[in-house]
């Protein structure tokens, strides 16, 4: 996965391979290598090649050992991931134990409203692991149209349908007019 991120981030930037491996001295076929995901690039030259692009170099960290699957590819994840932009949190609550069976979290946030319960209930601590490709019936942090917001993904022929677990809510229909990016999987702690 991190090589398609890293085709699209050079493709967004309208970098051809050819210029990209004069700026960060890496031989055009590893670079192609790496894109096509038939090698991960190390951790210098993942640094190396965002400097690059100018974009952070930790997002894409987080896809590093990831492979799509089919349901992944159809919905264009690539497209749903921001490489360019980092979440902010604009309130530290400290620190939180990890437990064991979420240790791939990299955030633990408070859910905001009740919105997923009964599965996540408001003000209860839940866990993300960021830039994780999601698969139907996973539970997702996103954001729409500016607005953070938890929910449980679906994908279908393609299609991103977001819901919450409180049936009272509508279930949300992403569209390509949508300002829509998956900042990552929310773990279940149970």
């Amino acid at each position: 996965m991190i090589g398609d991120m890293l085709a699209k981030a050079r493709k967004d930037k309208g970098m051809t391979k050819t210029e990209l491996a004069k700026i960060t001295n890496i031989n055009i076929g590893h670079l192609t290598h790496i894109e096509k995901g038939e090698r991960n690039p190390s951790h210098k030259a993942l640094k190396v090649i965002c400097n690059a692009l100018k974009i952070p170099y930790q997002p894409l960290m987080f896809t590093y050992d990831k492979e799509l699957t089919e349901e992944q590819t159809d919905y264009d994840v690539t497209s749903c991931i921001s490489y360019d932009k980092i979440l902010l949190v604009d309130k530290i609550g400290g620190f939180v134990p990890c437990p064991p069976k979420v240790s791939g979290a990299t955030i633990a946030l408070k859910v905001p409203d009740s919105s997923m319960e009964p599965t996540f209930v408001k003000d209860s601590t839940v866990f993300v692991e960021l830039n994780t490709p999601l698969i139907s019936k996973d539970y997702g942090l996103f954001e729409l149209n500016g607005s953070i917001i938890i929910r449980k993904f679906f994908s279908k022929k393609g299609k991103i349908s977001l819901r919450a677990d409180n049936k009272e809510l509508e279930e949300i229909k992403v569209t390509s007019d949508d300002n829509f990016s998956i900042i990552g999987k929310v773990l279940k702690n149970k």
